[in-house]
Order: structure tokens, then sequence, then C-alpha cells
């Protein structure tokens, strides 16, 4: 488990230095902006989903963003139920074999200027098979200053776009999100300006 999780950090590491060249940042600019005194952190969570005899009776994992910067996930194999929302729509991310889901989390939101947005997904109970997933979070540390890239915003202003994200710390970020996982972001970004 921990060379598996040398690894994929290392992975994160590379897809945000691929996302920097992608929107114009220099490269290390996020994994300098998630660092903080001590890092970045990264943790893995195992999760369950048994069947569900009457899955209209029950939500799964309900709707939400994740609050922290990319997340890899190994989904699994057979038994689906991951959704995503796009365009005002739930779609199905079936399950493959041998493949890593990536999903964005709010922070890379923020710093990005909503270059890249966090996305939205849920999990729906399934009737047959039990599902398992492996999430592996790259995350901003605690004390990490959390705020949109500079260049980003210079570029923005001149296209008379104005900064929209706030200034905070991703500890108090995470506090507040911790109460409010299951709400929209949006609220959440307008709360951290406050």
């Amino acid at each position: 488990m921990k060379e598996f999780a040398v690894k994929l950090e290392k992975l994160a590491e590379e897809l945000l230095d691929l996302f920097c060249e992608n929107i114009g940042l220099e490269k290390g600019y996020l994994k300098k902006a998630f660092y903080g005194a001590k890092g970045p952190t990264f943790g893995t969570k195992v999760s369950n989903y048994p069947p569900c005899p009457t899955p209209d009776k029950i939500k799964g994992l309900r709707a939400h963003t994740d609050a922290g910067g990319i997340i890899l996930l190994f989904q699994d194999p057979v038994v689906g139920g991951l959704q995503l929302l796009k365009d005002g729509e739930w779609v199905d991310v079936p399950p493959l074999r041998h493949s890593i889901v990536i999903n964005l989390g709010d922070q890379l939101e923020v710093i990005t200027n909503g270059k890249y947005k966090s996305v939205e997904h849920r999990v729906i109970a399934q009737t047959d098979g039990t599902r398992m997933s492996l999430a592996s979070f790259y995350n901003p540390g605690s004390d990490a200053v959390i705020y949109p890239a500079p260049a980003l915003v210079e570029k923005e202003a001149e296209e008379k776009n104005k900064q929209v994200y706030p200034k905070f710390v991703f500890e108090d970020y995470m506090k507040l999100y911790a109460r409010l996982k299951f709400q929209a972001k949006e609220p959440r970004f307008e709360a951290m300006k406050a």
C-alpha cells in the first residue's frame, strides 16, 4: 500500500503540472499553492456499497463536490453507481477495469479562478452486487492559503472578467465544508469571502 500511495501521489503531481501547462501557469504552480508549511496532504479511502433491494428508497452517497484538490478513483470494475452532473443531467460513469477516474475538487476551482470546475457527483444504490471503490485525495496542507492564481486573474481582468473566488486558509474551508458538504459549493465560496 505504501508503494501504491507513493506512485499515486506522484501521478497526482504530474497531473497538476499538466493542468498548469494547459491553462498557462508555470510548472509546479499548483503543487506550490497546495504546499502550506508541511506540504500537501495525501490520503486514501476505501468505500464499500452493499447491494440494496430497494434503491428507490435510499440516496446512496448524496450529490456533492469534493473539498480538496485532485482525486484519483479506482472504481469497482463490475458494479456501477457513480454518476456526475453534466449540463444539468446525471451521467453514469461506467466501471472500467484498470482505469482511474480523475475528479477535481473545490480548491482547484478556486486556484484556477474557475478555469477548472469541481465536479458534482453521487453514488446511486445498486440492486446487484457490492460496489467497492478506492479514492486517493491529493489536497492542500491544512495551513495552505488558497486563492486564485494572480496570472489568471490578470489575464481575466484584461478580458473584463473579475476575480470571483475568495482567499482563505484550507483548514477554515474544511471546517465549513464538514457542515455543508451536501449543499451547493457556491454558498461555501461566498461564506469564505465573509
